[in-house]
This record gives C-alpha cells, structure tokens and sequence, in this order.
C-alpha cells in the first residue's frame, strides 16, 4: 500500500469513528468528550497527512488525492448529517433535562449547521465530534434525573378511585368464639341444652376440637342436606358455630354489641341455628352455595331468615335456621 493509500484509509476511518462513537455504549459525559476529542485529533492528523502526500506527488498523484480529498469531505459532510438529525431528534424528544447540557448541545448544533461549503474534512469531523459529544451529555444528564426521580418518594395522583375488587378474606373481624357443648344438666331452656336434646353433627369440628351439636332432629336435617351438597359441590358444608349455650351469648353481647341477640333469645341457644364461615367468596351474597342453599335447604327444613337476607334489618349471608 502506497502513503497516499495508507493516509486516505487513516482518514475515512478516523472519521468513520468519529461518526460512530458512543453506538451501543453507556456514556457519560466525561467519556464522551474525551472520546471524540481523541477521534477529531485522529482525523485531523490522517487529512493533514494526505494533504501532503499529495502536495509532494506528481499531476496524476496531485488528481488522485484529489479525488480522495474529495471523498473525505462528503463522507465528513453526510456524517455531520447524520449527527445533525440525531442531535436534533434528542432535543425534541427531551422534557426533563433543562439547563446547562441541553443549552450545550443546542448551540452545537447550531454551529454545525452553519459550517460552510468549503469547510475541510477536519473541520467537518470536529463538528461533528463536539455535536456528538454534546448529545452524548445530554443523555447522560437525561439518565442521572431519571435515576433521581425513580429515588425520590411517588408523588400520589388525585383520581377517581375504582371500585375495590371484592377480597375473599372473611368478613368477621371481632374476637374468636366457638360452637359449644351441651350445658351439663341443662333444662332445656335457651342456651341449657342438655346432651339428651342434642346430636353431634358426623363431619366436622371446631378449631378447638369440639364437635358441632344441633337439636336431634334439626342435625338430622342437616346431615341429609349435607349429603346433597357434597354431591353438588364435591366437598361438605363448612361450619363455623352452631349451639350456643347462655355463657356464650352473654360474652358474644359484650364484644360485639346489639349485632349479637340478647343473651337467653339467640336461636343457637335452641340448637335450631348454624353459622357457616364467613367467607364471601364461598358461602357470601350471590355464590353458587348460598343459591343453592336458597333453592334447596328448605327441602331439608333449612332456610335462611328474612331479617339475615341482603335486604333484612340485619344481613347476615352465613346464618341459616331449621324450621322443620
């Protein structure tokens, strides 16, 4: 390879890199600058080396390195082009940089634009390296408030709230109470039933391991109408309470006020009621149990009372009662 040749390839590569700088890197300021100034010295080093090869050399070397001269200055020229349109393309697309880099690379860019036909290839190259440099800020400043931001605490936005999705969590939220053994030698009256009144229902029992009592004939009911929806739904009727002996009820009136039945008038104190989990996904308003249940416990002399249905004086979704 001739000098001539050796200096024009220098050239278009130094510009080459000139263009290309900073392509799939992470930049910050700092190296960006440092970078395309290393890269302009390049090209201006390979240009001035080509210029005077071709000052040395004979007419035909003289119109061949005019002809690479020529090369140089549109590939220097459609290179600041193109780093034109980028800068340009970042400054509209900006909205959170203002300030000194944004300042920066608008007056670059304008400085470019206004270089004139016969600027050298080493000019053009130094444009365009400063334009890029420029950008390369900018979007580093762009990153470091971006950063900022995703730092600092959310701002809360004021707007129109949509309706909470429906939580299948139970709807219960006072202190734990429990079904209740027959009274010892009860008589019988609300909450003092004895164990000669009463049937221990076959599938289930509370988390203390007691097991759920009823009446005899209301249990019976229930063992039936349990039979029937296992076959429906694949699984028992859940229970939560069902006998609530006197004691009971007077501490249920303490804790949770006049939503509990006066002590000595609950129908749990009859053995006569259940309370199924409250979960409003499973057993709630509008479930295919609770429909179920609608449609057929009366079938088995269970119903779920006026006042505990969604328009009663007090809905309660999980209370159901035998009425024979």
């Amino acid at each position: 390879m001739t000098r001539r040749a050796t200096a024009t390839a220098a050239a278009l590569a130094a510009l080459l890199t000139v263009a290309l700088l900073g392509d799939g890197e992470r930049w910050t300021a700092r190296t960006a600058v440092a970078a395309h100034e290393q890269a302009t010295q390049e090209a201006g080093q390979a240009v001035r080396a080509l210029a005077a090869d071709a000052t040395g050399a004979g007419s035909l070397g003289a119109a061949q390195s005019a002809g690479a001269a020529l090369t140089l200055v549109t590939t220097a020229r459609t290179n600041l082009a193109a780093e034109l349109d980028a800068a340009r393309s970042a400054l509209a697309a900006d909205t959170v940089t203002p300030g000194e880099p944004r300042a920066a690379l608008e007056a670059e860019t304008e400085a470019a634009a206004a270089i004139g036909a016969s600027a050298s290839p080493a000019s053009l190259a130094a444009a365009t390296a400063r334009v890029h440099a420029a950008r390369a800020a900018l979007a580093a400043a762009q990153e470091t408030a971006t950063d900022q931001t995703s730092d600092s605490p959310a701002v809360e936005t004021v707007t129109e709230a949509a309706p909470p999705a429906q939580s299948c969590a139970t709807t219960y939220t006072g202190p734990p109470f429990y079904t209740s053994a027959p009274t010892a030698d009860g008589d019988g009256s609300n909450g003092h039933l004895p164990a000669s009144a009463m049937t221990a229902l076959s599938w289930s029992v509370d988390d203390l391991g007691t097991p759920f009592y009823l009446r005899s004939d209301a249990a019976a009911a229930l063992e039936r109408l349990n039979t029937a929806f296992t076959a429906e739904f694949g699984h028992p009727l859940g229970l939560d309470l069902t006998y609530r002996d006197y004691d009971t009820q007077v501490a249920m009136r303490a804790a949770l006020g006049t939503i509990a039945a006066e002590p000595g008038t609950s129908t749990h104190g009859t053995g006569l009621a259940i309370d199924l989990p409250e979960l409003p996904c499973s057993y709630g308003w509008d479930t295919p149990a609770r429909d179920w249940l609608l449609q057929h416990g009366a079938d088995y002399g269970w119903v779920s009372p006026s006042w505990a249905r969604a328009s009663g004086s007090n809905p309660e979704y999980w209370h159901y009662e035998y009425r024979g």
